[in-house]
């Protein structure tokens, strides 16, 4: 009961802070932003510091190179985050923005206007930049926010956060805006989501038994940021050179994020001249490689670091220098195969055919796909958001990178002069 307690006093905290909050002025929130950018680059040694021994424990740990990349913080990734909270700042305020207006034959106006949802529980794994992006932009958009971090980045949250929450509160902003669980019992998550009183959403970033716990174990509602199974499609009529960039950058530039590729597939009808090639680009990057039985017969079984894909593989995320690799007879069988075995995140063709370009567009269902470029592009920043909260792979209410209108819900307004309902 004590943690339960300590929870939910946290989170009446911040309930009222989201009041506050969504009466606030965007020249308030966006000095607020301003100053918590300005503070994270004047602390980016003792971030780093604190970084370091995130690291040091996820070593001894066990935790894949892959993964400590991601954990890990540099003068670089400081300075992003910074200038992440910076483009927020930049970004136009929907708080407030009228909808849509129409008059009604009575004469009455009616319209709908942006409202923050009012408090946004995040919990999230490895990624430490992911304190500010969220915080950025809850604040923005009016929300409190509360954050729930995984134990193997403990250290470096708890020292954005902290950075964070002195700006705020130096900056005008309510105390308990922002808010991080400091605790690293796992307890801490199921008991944050049985408070539907005091918090209005849920977001988890994370793996598939994270996003699996969460779902099944909370009384809130959850926008999902599921799991990347991310697939590109060589068509028969693609540019060789353009599809080797494309899948190389799909796969090797940030392989243990979610929007990278992690299962190529080829049309056979190119794959004899396209195969050989990509191989020995992704063997030259170290990528573990595994093959359908097409793909085995075109390369040769003996090859070092070539292998057999068994079933598991078309449903694994390896976040990993891992890539499967099948060949397909037609665009019908590798749309069937996205179908089959996609997690409905990030999907991409390349093709010179516009018709099946067209055609693959309008039948894939992916919160993004993507013609004749890389899934790497499936993310807020790219997008021109500024930042996101997560890639939700839900339906309701938002789909695809979540930004700042993506925080908000509507309320409907409705202007009259004396009118009565008969």
């Amino acid at each position: 009961m004590k943690l339960y307690d300590e929870l939910k006093a946290s989170a009446e905290e911040t309930r009222r802070a989201s009041k506050k909050l969504a009466t606030l002025s965007s020249a308030i929130k966006n000095k607020a932003l301003l100053a918590m950018a300005k503070s994270l680059e004047a602390a980016s040694e003792h971030l780093i510091s604190e970084n370091k021994k995130d690291l040091k424990h996820g070593a001894e740990k066990g935790l894949s190179p892959a993964l400590l990349e991601r954990l890990s913080l540099t003068p670089k990734r400081v300075s992003a985050m910074a200038d992440g909270l910076r483009e927020v700042a930049a970004l136009p305020d929907p708080v407030g923005e009228i909808v849509e207006m129409k008059r009604r034959p009575n004469g009455l106006q009616i319209g709908q206007m942006r409202v923050p949802i009012g408090v946004i529980g995040i919990i999230y794994e490895s990624r430490p930049n992911v304190t500010a992006d969220v915080a950025a932009l809850c604040i923005k958009s009016g929300n409190g926010v509360i954050l729930r971090g995984g134990s193997e980045a403990i250290h470096s949250n708890t020292a954005i956060a902290a950075i964070l929450e002195k700006a705020a509160l130096a900056s005008g902003l309510p105390q308990g805006a922002v808010a991080l669980i400091k605790t690293t019992d796992r307890q801490a998550i199921f008991e944050l989501l049985k408070m539907d009183a005091l918090i209005d959403l849920i977001i988890p970033r994370g793996g598939e038994g994270l996003i699996r716990t969460v779902t099944e174990n909370s009384r809130i509602p959850v926008m999902k940021h599921d799991k990347g199974l991310c697939h590109t499609f060589v068509d028969a009529s693609a540019n060789i050179e353009m599809a080797e960039a494309i899948c190389m950058n799909a796969k090797v530039q940030r392989p243990a994020v979610c929007n990278a590729m992690e299962t190529l597939l080829v049309h056979e009808a190119i794959a004899p001249d396209f195969l050989p090639r990509i191989v020995a680009l992704l063997r030259k990057a170290s990528v573990e490689v595994r093959g359908c039985n097409k793909t085995m017969a075109l390369l040769g079984p003996t090859q070092e670091g070539l292998s057999p894909a068994a079933e598991a593989d078309w449903t694994t995320e390896y976040l990993d220098l891992i890539l499967s690799i099948k060949v397909v007879d037609s665009l019908e069988a590798a749309m069937a195969h996205i179908a089959r075995y996609g997690s409905q995140h990030s999907e991409a063709i390349v093709t010179r055919d516009h018709a099946n370009a067209m055609h693959f567009l309008n039948q894939v269902d992916a919160s993004a796909v993507f013609i004749n470029s890389s899934t790497r592009f499936n993310d807020g920043y790219a997008f021109g958001l500024g930042a996101e909260m997560g890639i939700s792979t839900s339906r309701l209410h938002a789909r695809g990178p979540v930004g700042l209108s993506d925080l908000t819900c509507k309320k409907y307004i409705v202007f009259g002069e004396g009118q009565i309902r008969e």
